[in-house]
């Protein structure tokens, strides 16, 4: 028997036995309660995987061991987020079809992550480009336009020169496209929207976007994000404004309504379509537009800061007798006014910081409302010498009804007089826009609508779904997808196929004619938002996912991921949920109960690791000298499982070393003999923390413990069968593989996979001796076992003795003795 553990023989094994049994197979029909643990699925790009990729896998894969051997049914499957810019681009530049190249890509993650051992039911795999997936992306486009869900307009859209393609918002960061990072510019284009903003709040027996949070496991941070994302803001709409001289009629939302009457100007968004209207024909006409359009360049360059970079331009237009006031504000385009934020509109004052800046840069009257209690600084105010903005202190001089009030009390009251006198409504207003789904290239789901002769359009029918995607064209995009061009996609007995489908209908009418297709596809978003309903149920041919499948395995138990998706994939699956439980498709309106982030894996610089610092570490390369399980416990040992932390190839020999000590432990002859006491409580402690730490996602105090114990069973000489079956078992999760091996080696002849999770005896949990963790200079340098009932004195002068504290000690005076009982003993020395 080899005295270290020889991996490459011993992994390859358990592997292929996994596979030809299908060991990890999930059973619609068992009687074990179930739990559904599932990963954000992979975008299978051309690098392969790199060492980050598994942490968040090795976490799920421990938890979905450790459920299966405490009796649950475990679906645990794996797919491919496999649409998108990334292989597109790749064509573009090589010539080779996504299809092959993805294809190519997926065979690569599959092999890299079986090579890890994980527990995936690979039976259930899913890609999104596939046309058995993709047919069911489009019959919910299909779907959600039936119950007026999905609809067409033309908006101003977030527009990426580079990638040729619209963007939605969450889409944007910091001005420019989160893929390549080109400037943003608006245009005006007919866009395919879902209506996510019907569903912020509660309805009829769904929880809203917003309430929903409540009561899911998320963490905080995530839960925050889509909050403030979604932005939720409660004020008034101030009503019958009108455009002086002009028949434009509107109304601004006000989230801030008790300063109403400070408001002496009000601004638009440059691309508001009434700004040209406006100043047609005026002397006013070529400034303003010339405004507006160096507006829209500095917001497209990527480097305009809405908060520093203002800019504006008067009109010559009024908003006339504001609210009755006898007051006319003077209209100014602004280059901080969001077109799609309320009506594009907003009225202005002296109270708000941004408001006051752009009044004295452009030299606009001002009118004080509120004043600060305190009598110096309320003079200041007075004379304009700073913004005195919302405060909850603040005194109100106007309405003089309200006068000697405090803002922060007086708003109701406030708003009940502007509605008594039909100037305002109640109001609110929200940051979330719907979702823009219409993308102009060609990797992606075809949206499944059709055009008449009258540009009219149809959704097609069900029986003609998928509507696949062409092979005849050229990838690169000019601003328009390269399905516009394909003769295939637009073929002529197709669309008459089509056409004659909806006449028989009744819905085209029959002197109308199918001209051609809708050439957009559909954000990648899309097949992401409703992946976990497939696993459940992946080779349906008549639906997406059976009803009593999607309301046996949903929710989602456990989903581990990222946490760059908190305002795109999260939300974007959460809608679809609500959607689908409004439908009466299932019974829950969450789909993920719980939900964890894993921290990034940084390169040994301490940088984020990428190709051009040269810093990325191929998990092939471990796996193939350490060993998988090394690898699965060394991502597990590094540090607490949400946060940043970088690799150490020095620190992965050490886990391998550790495996090796755990191996030889185990081959230790059997006897009847009994645990030392000492020995016995740490197993039993063991059993106990593993088991807690795995379910709080604190893995690295979990393999410690499990180093601790191999520690204590290292010196022993021999070891009952049951400790070594113990040992194993809790071991398992973290290292299958050396697992498997040993539990055959003891005699058994079935996969350790649904053996019982061992329990621990809490008589033994009491400790009698503790473990002092020794330290010289803040570094630890050794271990003292002794009694929890040493006294401080003695313990330290125990501590002195340990073989390399007392070598470290030798070299210098001892400056300084710490002592913390039970824990640390330390020394300063110099």
């Amino acid at each position: 028997m080899s005295e270290n553990y020889d991996h490459q023989k011993v992994e390859s094994k358990w592997q292929k036995f996994w596979v030809d049994q299908k060991t990890f197979k999930a059973d619609d029909h068992s009687k074990k309660p179930k739990h559904y643990i599932l990963d954000m699925y992979p975008y299978p790009s051309g690098a392969g995987l790199h060492v980050g990729h598994p942490l968040g896998y090795t976490a799920t894969d421990i938890i979905s061991r450790k459920k299966r051997m405490e009796g649950y049914e475990v679906l645990h499957p794996m797919g491919w987020d496999a649409f998108g810019l990334p292989a597109e681009n790749y064509a573009i530049k090589t010539q080779v079809h996504p299809d092959k190249s993805t294809r190519g890509n997926i065979e690569t993650f599959r092999k890299q992550i079986q090579s890890i051992g994980m527990s995936y039911d690979w039976d259930r795999e899913v890609g999104s480009c596939f046309p058995d997936y993709y047919k069911w992306t489009q019959w919910f486009f299909r779907f959600l336009y039936k119950n007026d869900l999905a609809y067409k307009k033309k908006a101003p859209v977030n527009w990426c020169e580079s990638c040729h393609t619209v963007l939605a918002n969450e889409q944007v960061v910091d001005g420019a496209c989160d893929r390549c990072d080109t400037p943003v510019a608006l245009k005006m284009l007919n866009q395919w929207f879902f209506r996510v903003k019907d569903f912020i709040e509660d309805q009829p027996g769904v929880d809203g976007l917003l309430s929903g949070l409540d009561k899911i496991d998320w963490p905080n941070s995530t839960k925050i994000g889509q909050r403030n994302w979604i932005g939720r803001s409660e004020g008034v709409d101030i009503i019958n404004l009108k455009v002086k001289d002009m028949d434009l009629s509107f109304e601004v939302y006000d989230s801030v309504p008790q300063t109403f009457m400070a408001q002496t100007f009000t601004v638009i968004a440059p691309e508001h379509p009434w700004v040209e209207e406006m100043v047609k024909g005026t002397e006013r006409e070529k400034e303003v537009m010339d405004c507006v359009e160096r507006i829209k360049k500095n917001k497209a360059s990527g480097k305009f800061d809405i908060e520093t970079d203002m800019e504006g331009v008067f009109t010559g237009r009024y908003v006339e007798n504001y609210c009755g006031m006898g007051r006319d504000l003077p209209i100014w385009v602004a280059s901080f006014v969001v077109m799609d934020y309320g009506t594009g509109i907003v009225n202005c004052s002296v109270h708000d910081d941004r408001d006051f800046a752009f009044a004295k840069k452009y030299d606009i009257p001002l009118h004080v409302v509120m004043l600060p209690p305190d009598a110096e600084e309320a003079e200041q105010v007075k004379n304009l010498e700073h913004c005195y903005h919302h405060a909850p202190e603040g005194i109100m001089q106007e309405p003089v009804q309200f006068k000697g009030r405090q803002w922060g009390e007086v708003r109701q009251d406030i708003i009940d007089y502007m509605i008594e006198n039909d100037w305002a409504t109640p109001a609110v207003n929200y940051k979330l826009r719907d979702w823009l789904i219409s993308r102009q290239r060609y990797w992606g789901s075809p949206i499944p609508v059709v055009y008449d002769d009258q540009e009219q359009e149809y959704i097609i029918p069900e029986d003609e779904l998928p509507v696949h995607l062409p092979t005849d064209v050229d990838f690169v995009p000019h601003g328009e997808s390269p399905l516009a061009k394909s003769k295939k996609y637009h073929d002529k007995s197709d669309l008459k196929r089509i056409e004659d489908k909806l006449k028989a209908s009744g819905d085209l009418a029959q002197d109308r004619t199918i001209v051609r297709r809708e050439s957009d596809t559909m954000d990648t978003f899309v097949c992401s938002s409703w992946y976990m309903w497939r696993f459940m149920d992946p080779h349906n041919e008549k639906e997406f996912c059976s009803k009593a499948l999607a309301n046996h395995w949903g929710p989602i138990d456990l989903y581990v991921g990222g946490a760059e998706h908190t305002v795109l994939h999260l939300l974007y699956a959460r809608f679809f949920c609500k959607v689908l439980k409004k439908y009466g498709y299932i019974n829950y309106d969450e789909p993920f109960t719980k939900l964890r982030h894993q921290g990034m894996i940084l390169g040994e610089n301490q940088q984020k690791m990428s190709k051009s610092k040269g810093n990325v570490i191929n998990p092939d390369l471990i796996v193939e000298e350490y060993g998988a399980d090394t690898l699965r416990c060394y991502e597990m040992f590094m540090g607490p499982f949400h946060q940043m932390k970088p690799w150490s190839q020095s620190s992965v020999g050490g886990i391998r070393k550790w495996l090796d000590r755990v191996w030889r432990v185990l081959q230790k002859p059997e006897s009847e003999e009994p645990l030392p006491k000492n020995v016995l409580s740490t197993l039993h402690q063991t059993i106990k923390m593993v088991g807690e730490h795995i379910d709080e996602f604190k893995f690295n105090t979990a393999v410690s413990q499990l180093m601790i114990l191999t520690n204590e069973l290292t010196p022993l000489e021999s070891l009952p069968k049951a400790v070594k079956e113990t040992y194993i078992l809790i071991f398992a999760p973290f290292a299958p593989h050396l697992a498997e091996e040993a539990w055959q080696q003891l005699g058994h002849k079935d996969t350790i996979t649904f053996e019982a999770w061992p329990k621990y005896d809490a008589q033994y949990l009491v400790q009698d001796t503790v473990t002092y963790a020794v330290q010289v200079n803040g570094k630890v340098r050794g271990e003292l076992h002794t009694s929890k009932d040493t006294p401080k004195e003695e313990a330290i002068s125990e501590a002195k003795k340990v073989e390399k504290v007392a070598q470290y000690l030798s070299e210098g005076t001892i400056k300084k003795e710490i002592f913390v009982p039970g824990k640390i003993i330390g020394f300063v020395v110099s």
